[in-house]
């Protein structure tokens, strides 16, 4: 028997010595234990979780070197290589995870608008259910602060710039042509519409090193990955018809959406200042195939735009009205694939293609253009790990344009420009913790037509100051060749030029987003000319200059009261510069100072109805009084703009909508036409430059018919 027990004693005391304690305290990186942390010897099951004071410790049979794994929620999980009989008494310190939820973002300058956005300032469905917006995304984006309404012209105008420095990109790739052509005083309107698109980001400066060409600001629109039901839309309006469908498979979907425009029996019951020969009219259509690989997802858009119209408008130099026609046919296609390599290398490719041909008469004057453009992209990202990713890439841009003029008295004349542009760019996003990040990046562009190299460098860098809110900058150098005005008569240019310097303060906590952006802009060569406008005979340099300085406010609440949402903006812009035909620095003419709107949605359960309303406020536009001696010293009275909205659900898949624009009827001023020549008193004559109507009325009827048998067009109206 004692044999026995000495023969256990003995082999209980070797399964003792066989055994290895593992212990020691797991911290963060300011030396606060972790409680509740996951430890243990990787491939094994041995292992514990950390008490209160962060100490851990168990027992292996493992021996020599092996890894110890700790990980923990919003912490990197993190491996220690050693030997087990070193396992004693060790101290690991755990990074924060910066892909967490409440990381710091990189947000000077931009907006972001779509589901998978940190935070989210303006979401897809805002586009067409602002009042002031009539359906348009660029309508939609003049509501945010660093925006300039020029209510006559309907394109996009950032922080002083015109309209021409803020590019639209669709899935990453360059979209060259993104207004409808029109005439004096009826705005243009973006040719796309909001509903095959999830995702906005709009930059009013300092944006990535991944754009080039633009001066001012950049609006990327990300369509749809993959719709989650077949459904059609049926639409039914005051102005026309529209008709969208969609249908899916297994491995992809495809989407598409035509409407056409009349305006002639809207003309009939609510004339303008125009007179029309024939109305306006427009076919527009669009669609979205896709197909899901296993690594990544193949994208093919396009999209037609036709505008036909004839009309006679005003003129005080001109004792009989103006004649003025346009046909203008666009076509717009992008072919874009995005996916991964591997667990660390990802992808992302492009390819668009823009032919836009235009037929303009203007009195006797007969001008057609012809634009053929190509953009072609390629992008790689790696991830080295959650703290470093660097994004590196090269684009390649050309067009091809040609116009020429015809007149009764010259003989015909032909005139464009081919032009090709190399880029390419760099750019690493580096995540110090979960509270400090930067973006640093560079730009390289060869323009051949001009033959001029720039080299553009960028850097964002942001601090979280508490779990609610953090403090940003950005500072970049923008270059962009100049417009077809000017270089289908000219070619001997530099790239235009504008640094951005961007500090900002963000707060979002439930519901409620917070913005203060204070900007100051600097221009350099931008392109200057003799004359009235550009022609052949002008004399044109790179001798223009500029800045523009100012502070942008947001604030949007859709929590505070049950079933209201509204937001609130302010801009206040200082802007002058020398450029064009200007004879000095000034204001131009479609900046204004002082910019607000307000927003508000909301939705009455018992009346299953949705309501709102836009303010829109903007303080007088500069223009030139030739009975005075300043250049664009004088001011246009303030322009205000109160536009309501209402959706009715008529049943789950009917909805009757009705809208008014400027709903008050004020009698906006966008500035003044001045006689070329003095009357008999010395006195220039003037006449005002109004809208063609005061108000615009709309109401449609829309129907959706899907799956689910649920889902209607509430969200995009």
């Amino acid at each position: 028997m004692k044999k026995l027990l000495g023969l256990i004693a003995f082999c209980f005391c070797n399964f003792i010595l066989a055994q290895s304690t593992v212990s020691g305290i797991i911290t963060d990186q300011s030396n606060e234990p972790i409680f509740g942390a996951n430890v243990y010897l990787k491939g094994t099951y041995d292992g514990a979780s950390t008490n209160e004071k962060g100490a851990f410790s168990f027992t292996t049979e493992e021996k020599g070197i092996q890894i110890l794994v700790v990980s923990f929620l919003s912490f990197e999980t993190k491996e220690v290589s050693l030997d087990v009989s070193k396992m004693q008494n060790i101290t690991v310190k755990l990074r924060e995870n910066v892909d967490a939820l409440n990381a710091v973002i990189l947000s000077a300058g931009s907006f972001e608008a779509g589901e998978n956005a940190k935070v989210t300032a303006l979401k897809p469905l805002d586009i067409v259910t602002t009042a002031s917006a009539l359906g348009d995304v660029v309508g939609a984006l003049q509501t945010l602060p660093g925006t300039s309404t020029v209510a006559e012209d309907g394109r996009l105008f950032v922080r002083g710039g015109s309209a021409g420095e803020t590019q639209i990109f669709i899935d990453g790739i360059r979209v060259f042509t993104p207004y409808s052509n029109t005439t004096n005083n009826i705005p243009a309107r973006g040719r796309y519409s909001p509903f095959l698109f999830t995702g906005i980001t709009f930059s009013a400066g300092g944006y990535s090193a991944e754009y080039g060409q633009a001066l001012s600001g950049v609006l990327e629109l990300n369509t749809i990955n993959e719709p989650t039901q077949e459904k059609t839309d049926i639409s039914i309006m005051t102005v026309g018809g529209a008709l969208g469908h969609t249908e899916k498979w297994e491995k992809g979907s495809v989407s598409f959406s035509t409407s056409y425009i009349n305006l002639a029996p809207y003309l009939e019951l609510f004339p303008d200042r125009n007179d029309w020969i024939k109305p306006f009219q427009g076919g527009q259509g669009e669609s979205v195939f896709r197909h899901h690989f296993e690594n990544g997802t193949l994208k093919f858009y396009t999209a037609f735009d036709i505008t036909d119209f004839e009309l006679d408008q005003e003129s005080i130099n001109v004792d009989e009205l103006v004649r003025f026609k346009l046909n203008n046919n666009n076509l717009y296609m992008n072919g874009s694939y995005k996916g991964v390599l591997n667990d660390d290398w990802g992808i992302a490719t492009g390819l668009s293609y823009t032919r836009d041909q235009s037929k303009i008469r203007i009195i006797d004057d007969r001008i057609n253009s012809l634009q053929n453009s190509f953009h072609f992209k390629a992008k790689l990202k790696k991830k080295f790990s959650n703290r470093f990713k660097l994004n590196f890439g090269a684009e390649y841009f050309t067009t091809d344009f040609d116009e020429e003029f015809e007149n009764p008295s010259v003989s015909a004349i032909d005139y464009g420009f081919k032009s090709n542009l190399i880029g390419a760019f760099v750019e690493s996003d580096i995540f110090f913790s979960k509270k400090f990040a930067a973006k640093v990046g560079v730009r390289l562009d060869h323009a051949s037509l001009l033959n001029e190299t720039t080299i553009s460098p960028r850097l964002s860098v942001a601090y979280k100051t508490s779990e609610k809110d953090q403090v940003s900058f950005a500072f970049g150098q923008f270059y962009q060749n100049p417009t077809n005005d000017f270089l289908k008569f000219h070619t001997d240019f530099r790239p235009e030029n504008a640094t951005h310097y961007i500090v900002n303060y963000q707060y979002s906590h439930e519901g409620k987003t917070f913005r203060a952006e204070a900007y100051h802009k600097k221009y350099n060569n931008l392109v200057t000319f003799s004359g009235e406008f550009p022609q052949f005979g002008s004399d044109f340099a790179n001798d223009g200059f500029g800045h523009a300085t100012g502070l942008d406010l947001w604030w949007r609440d859709n929590t505070s009261i049950e079933n209201l949402d509204y937001w609130v903006s302010y801009s206040y812009l200082d802007t002058s510069r020398k450029f064009e035909n200007f004879p000095t620095e000034a204001m131009p003419n479609f900046a204004t100072q002082h910019n607000f709107s307000l927003v508000t949605k909301y939705w009455v359960d018992s009346l299953k109805s949705q309501v709102g309303f836009s303010y829109n406020y903007s303080s007088g536009r500069p223009y030139t009084n030739p009975n005075r001696t300043s250049f664009l010293g004088e001011r246009t009275k303030d322009n205000h703009n109160l536009s309501v909205n209402w959706a009715y659900l008529v049943s789950d898949q009917k909805i009757l909508y009705f809208s008014l624009n400027n709903a008050l009827g004020l009698r906006n001023v966008f500035g003044y036409e001045y006689a070329n020549q003095p009357d008999v008193n010395g006195t220039f004559q003037r006449r005002s430059l109004r809208p063609a109507q005061d108000q615009f009325f709309f109401i449609g009827f829309f129907w959706t018919i899907s799956d689910d048998k649920k889902s209607n067009q509430l969200d995009t109206l």
